[in-house]
């Protein structure tokens, strides 16, 4: 029996490349940036199983285009690459890596709070420019981050974990989600629901862990920017379309708020015009779960849903397991 064949869109770490060539044909996509929306249709074409990243759109378009696809992985806990509609009408397992990635992003998350905070980018630009004159009172003063009021929009998994992290700080921690946590979440956390205007209102900073809906699309605009602290900090490390970036220029720019530090962007990876060009901003390039350990549990999540899936056995992470019987037609 032949073979089934897998295009994986981005070379992955071992781990998930090993299981996947120990059961399948893998063809790897092989430059160093996504495939275009052709090149993705051209590949997909022929292969019974994608391994994708989050800068691959998954849709009906492509779906038609590669019929023979019966299941498509991300290698990442978010799909909003994905149509999921489309793929359960198609018939097309999706599945992803929750659960994973929640430790390594709250740090990150939380790394580029204290960086932010602290100027820490700013002081090493200082002194790679060689133009450091020495110690100075009033030099590059920050923000405190120990005592300060942390709030945290989208209450999950992460958001709980950033909410742990500031219990070392000292901070005092409210939240806001769509979902209330249960009173023993709260008292084991220490922290208090509140509603979204509230925390704007009160928050020293504000850390963003929503998924991207429609409702959450965004969620932070001129009009939130407004209510916010002028002393206070915005933390993104959920999605970048949770923010108006042009709004958030401005408001940067304008003093509205005191800084911002993001890991994501509303058009990555184009960043809206001005923003490179603000001190008050720290950016990353989408590294919210780039660990060695963590990038490669993710891989071999991947791997491991398509073994599942061809071997007859629910894959463990599926995001519409209603479609698998159609799938294995």
């Amino acid at each position: 029996m032949s073979k089934k064949n897998v295009f994986v869109t981005r070379v992955i770490p071992d781990a998930g490349l090993t299981l996947l060539r120990e059961h399948f044909d893998v063809h790897v996509w092989p430059h160093d940036r996504p495939p275009n929306a052709q090149e993705l249709v051209d590949n997909a074409r022929g292969k019974d199983a994608l391994v994708t990243l989050l800068t691959e759109k998954v849709d009906a378009a492509l779906l038609a285009a590669a019929p023979t696809v019966r299941i498509v992985a991300n290698v990442a806990v978010g799909f909003d690459n994905f149509d999921v509609a489309a793929a359960t009408q198609a018939g097309v397992v999706l599945t992803n890596t929750p659960g994973v990635l929640d430790d390594t992003t709250a740090d990150l998350a939380f790394a580029l709070l204290m960086a932010t905070a602290r100027r820490i980018p700013e002081g090493d630009r200082l002194m790679r420019s060689g133009s450091w004159g020495g110690w100075g009172i009033m030099q590059l003063l920050g923000h405190d981050v120990h005592h300060a009021k942390l709030g945290i929009v989208g209450f999950g998994r992460i958001g709980r974990g950033v909410a742990r992290r500031a219990a070392g700080f000292g901070m005092q921690v409210s939240y806001h989600d769509a979902i209330r946590a249960g009173a023993d979440v709260e008292r084991e956390l220490g922290v208090s629901y509140v509603p979204f205007d509230q925390l704007l209102a009160e928050s020293d900073f504000i850390s963003l862990h929503v998924p991207l809906l429609p409702e959450t699309r965004h969620l932070m605009d001129a009009k939130a920017f407004a209510k916010m602290k002028r002393s206070a900090i915005l933390i993104n490390t959920s999605r970048g379309p949770v923010i108006d970036e042009a709004a958030l220029v401005t408001a940067l720019r304008e003093g509205t708020i005191a800084g911002a530090g993001l890991d994501v962007y509303e058009h990555e990876p184009k960043l809206a015009p001005g923003l490179v060009a603000l001190d008050n901003v720290v950016l990353l390039p989408h590294i919210g779960s780039a660990s060695i350990t963590t990038r490669s549990k993710m891989a071999e999540i991947a791997a491991r849903n398509v073994i599942a899936f061809f071997a007859g056995e629910t894959p463990p992470t599926a995001l519409n397991p209603e479609v698998l019987a159609a799938a294995r037609r």
